[in-house]
């Protein structure tokens, strides 16, 4: 099989950025993904469930992420979760894109400094 190439879906739809940022520390499910999604952008970016789920499915489409067989111990978990992690092509395309985030921020910073006052 072909390995695909990273830079084929950049610029990442920022919905996917942030479902795969949610998930480079580790395994959540989709309820965590939303919740951290919220606070890391301190309320700016909300996914709702539509939104969230629909980009799930075409995530693990793309195979940039993978629903997981590992549960946390029943106790501390609702049977009904589906929990999700990057794939190695996942995490392959989400360096690539902050890698484009930040030369774009580079770029600005650059041209900012140029600009006559």
């Amino acid at each position: 099989m072909t390995e695909m190439d990273p830079q084929s879906f950049l610029p990442l739809k920022p919905q996917w950025f942030h479902i795969l940022l949610s998930l480079a520390s580790g395994e959540q499910h989709g309820y965590a993904i939303m919740q951290d999604v919220l606070n890391r952008t301190t309320g700016k970016i909300r996914l709702w469930p539509a939104t969230l789920y629909g980009s799930i499915k075409r995530l693990i489409e793309a195979g940039l992420i993978e629903a997981s067989d590992e549960r946390p111990a029943p106790e501390l978990d609702d049977a009904r979760r589906r929990y999700y992690r990057l794939t190695s092509l996942g995490k392959r395309v989400l360096d690539a894109e902050c890698d484009r985030l930040q030369e774009l921020v580079r770029t600005i910073r650059l041209k900012q400094t140029m600009v006559p006052e």
